[in-house]
């Protein structure tokens, strides 16, 4: 059971292929689909010291339900709208009270 509210549904992609010229690709094989997901995407302005300019750095996070099989060698499709994000880190917060949702830290990729 997820404790954060689905905003939409996901489709876990799993599996490489190789192309014509021998690199390996992505495919898009489902590996499970319809899983409950909150998906936000955020912004955030950011400088370093070596670069005063600003720079704005788009991200999203995923939450979904724990025990759900993705690692951050998959990617995910969002249902609603067909973006597709590789998945750069899974993490759980821990909790004494309650089994905690996956965190998911995606990059956009469509």
């Amino acid at each position: 059971m997820m404790q954060a509210i689905a905003t939409t549904t996901i489709a876990v992609l799993r599996g490489t292929s190789t192309d014509a010229y021998g690199d390996e690709v992505d495919t898009d094989t489902p590996v499970a689909s319809g899983i409950p997901a909150a998906l936000t995407e955020q912004s955030r302005r950011v400088t370093t010291r070596d670069d005063p300019t600003p720079r704005i750095v788009r991200y999203a996070v995923a939450r979904v339900a724990v025990g759900t099989d993705v690692t951050d060698q998959d990617r995910v499709r969002d249902e609603r709208t067909g973006a597709i994000y590789s998945i750069d880190a899974v993490s759980s917060m821990a909790n004494p009270a309650a089994v905690a949702d996956l965190r998911l830290d995606l990059r956009r990729t469509t």
